[in-house]
């Protein structure tokens, strides 16, 4: 099945592995593996450094992610490093990230350099009026 038409209904076992890797992602650690994983392939100490938990925890959640064929290992010599198993797990990280920085207030970091949204640098709040 190809992603390019929407409206096509989608099979009940593509819905279960779709739930499944969004499982997956429902884990701060895992978020910040997998976002530090967009930047390049890194060995489990060096991701437990970035993402500033004990190796032996961040092992295990890369255990969970390769499961899931989120992320791939390349061994080179003792050292197994980890990156991401596609592009497309980049792509749903990376606009997982891009999204919720459209919940917070002003012009997302992503957008702050577009022309398009230069001009923009009010928070989006509701205006009060007067007497409230």
């Amino acid at each position: 099945m190809h992603a390019d038409n929407a409206a096509t209904p989608l099979a009940d076992d593509q819905v279960s592995l779709i739930v499944e890797i969004f499982r997956m992602l429902a884990d701060p650690t895992r978020i910040r593996v997998l976002w530090a994983l967009t930047e390049k392939e890194s060995s489990v100490n060096e991701l437990a450094e970035k993402v500033d938990k004990p190796a032996p925890s961040v092992s295990q959640h890369l255990a969970k992610l390769r499961m899931a064929r989120l992320v791939r290992t390349r061994r080179a010599g003792t050292t197994i490093f980890y990156s991401l198993e596609n592009e497309h797990v980049g792509q749903l990280v990376s606009d997982a990230v891009f999204n919720a920085e459209h919940a917070g207030p002003g012009v997302p970091s992503h957008h702050r350099n577009d022309a398009d949204v230069r001009g923009i640098t009010t928070a989006r709040q509701p205006r009060r009026t007067k007497g409230r």
